[in-house]
């Protein structure tokens, strides 16, 4: 993900003050040039770095770390708080009627987060519509069409109309019974006097509540000059920042915020719709710090659930832990996971998981986790209603055949057998259960105990 250098970078500088009770000011000041240069090479503006590295410096050199506490967790107490105030809250976006006008530059991705932001608004009980404007950039209509098809949400554009203005007018009137209308503009290879005059036009007829501008995580300092032309131009309220599951470095993204002196409404981290996030700025730099966050897990699990049992109105997760786990139980939690979104997203938002622990798997360790969760699928689908039901029936000829069905192996199918054994015998110490007890077995398996997180991410007997 995105910003993944700064976080290691950063959580390798303050594993130097491991160990230490004390900070001495030299400490500091490694600390503070640590941070700086990874701030730096993460494209954030300097003027940025440099107001909160000395933010930094000073709490450390002045704040007494309370008793028990040592220089490391101090150190990363700071850090955090003054980089989840350098971010700043979330753009306020209430779940009401409202028109939201976006801008950018093209390629920036405001198609596709117009029909995110449809998508997001949906599943917040409105009913949401996507207005396409963009009459320059071919293939525009044609695009934000499917997305939103995908989205399942209303869409209004004209390809035979090449009056923006007009669409967005007539766009709002074919849509009326919308809850939240988004309009989306069209962008230009860079800010063109055209671009910034078409969308003064279309801002006064829309009338829009708010105005986000959506900014590609890989702008790098060109951001900053962006930012304020369009912050002069329409206003901007929030920005939304695409392509965080790609390689760029992210800092130019957050120096526009603080340039149009606005916040982050939304995260894009994937290419489907579902691929989006409301920012939450102490879950995102909690993230970054290795920490996890726990309520974007939360939320993508239950979303991951609904999900699995609106295809399936059979499936109940809970009746796992009153009769047997089976590998048809197996293939939905599955599922659920590869609904989450990508794994190395996952990992970040577990405490423990994320961060340190991901710093010290192979590069490629979360391909090859996908990989094997993908054989065992394979598997799975080649498998009768009864082996399915009753995995005990599998002996030397099924598995034959389920490899051969699978183009897999037989090693494949007997870890497939062996995971679901370990993850039945897990959910069974759970049945019968108070919530105390619960809580207690989970503190065991992620304690390294046998069964938990670390073993089937590094001890090679599950998919993970």
């Amino acid at each position: 993900m995105v910003l993944d250098d700064l976080g290691t970078s950063l959580r390798s500088s303050l594993d130097k003050l491991q160990g230490k009770s004390r900070l001495s000011e030299s400490d500091v000041e490694e600390i503070v040039k640590e941070i700086q240069r990874s701030l730096l090479s993460a494209d954030v503006d300097v003027s940025l770095v440099m107001e909160l590295s000395d933010s930094i410096k000073t709490r450390a050199l002045e704040e007494e770390p309370p008793g028990g506490t040592t220089a490391k967790d101090h150190v990363l107490k700071i850090v955090y708080e003054e980089m989840v105030d350098l971010v700043g809250d979330s753009t306020e976006l209430p779940l009401e009627n409202q028109t939201i006008l976006l801008a950018g530059l093209q390629g920036s991705g405001k198609t596709t987060s117009a029909a995110k932001m449809a998508w997001w608004f949906s599943k917040k009980g409105l009913r949401p519509a996507v207005i396409q404007t963009d009459t320059f950039r071919p293939g525009a209509y044609d695009q934000a069409k499917e997305m939103c098809e995908r989205a399942e949400v209303d869409f209004y554009g004209n390809p035979d109309n090449d009056d923006p203005v007009d669409i967005a007018r007539t766009g709002l009137e074919e849509t009326e019974d919308a809850d939240v209308h988004i309009v989306d503009t069209a962008g230009r290879h860079a800010l063109e006097d055209d671009l910034i005059a078409e969308i003064e036009e279309i801002e006064q007829a829309v009338d829009p509540d708010r105005s986000l501008l959506v900014l590609d995580a890989a702008i790098g300092q060109g951001a900053k000059d962006q930012a304020r032309q369009f912050e002069e131009s329409i206003g901007i309220e929030g920005v939304m920042i695409t392509k965080l599951d790609g390689t760029a470095k992210g800092g130019g993204a957050l120096t526009a915020v603080n340039e149009t002196d606005s916040s982050i409404a939304f995260l894009g981290t994937g290419e489907t719709v579902q691929d989006i996030e409301r920012f939450e700025p102490s879950g995102f730099i909690s993230r970054l710090l290795g920490m996890g966050d726990l309520k974007q897990l939360s939320e993508r699990v239950e979303r991951a659930m609904e999900e699995a049992q609106e295809e399936d109105e059979d499936w109940d997760p809970e009746d796992m832990l009153q009769g047997e786990f089976t590998l048809k139980d197996m293939k939905k939690q599955m599922d659920a996971m590869n609904r989450m979104g990508p794994l190395d997203q996952v990992m970040d938002m577990i405490p423990g998981m994320g961060g340190g622990m991901m710093d010290q798997l192979p590069d490629d360790a979360m391909d090859v986790t996908q990989d094997r969760m993908r054989r065992f699928e394979r598997i799975m689908d080649s498998m009768t209603e009864e082996e399915l039901e009753n995995p005990r029936v599998v002996g030397q000829s099924r598995t034959e055949r389920i490899a051969r069905g699978s183009g897999t192996d037989e090693e494949t199918v007997q870890q497939l057998l062996e995971q679901h054994s370990m993850m039945e015998q897990t959910i069974s110490q759970f049945q019968g259960m108070g919530e105390g007890d619960m809580q207690r077995m989970m503190k065991k398996m992620g304690g390294g105990d046998g069964g938990g997180l670390g073993d089937m991410m590094g001890g090679g007997k599950g998919p993970f």
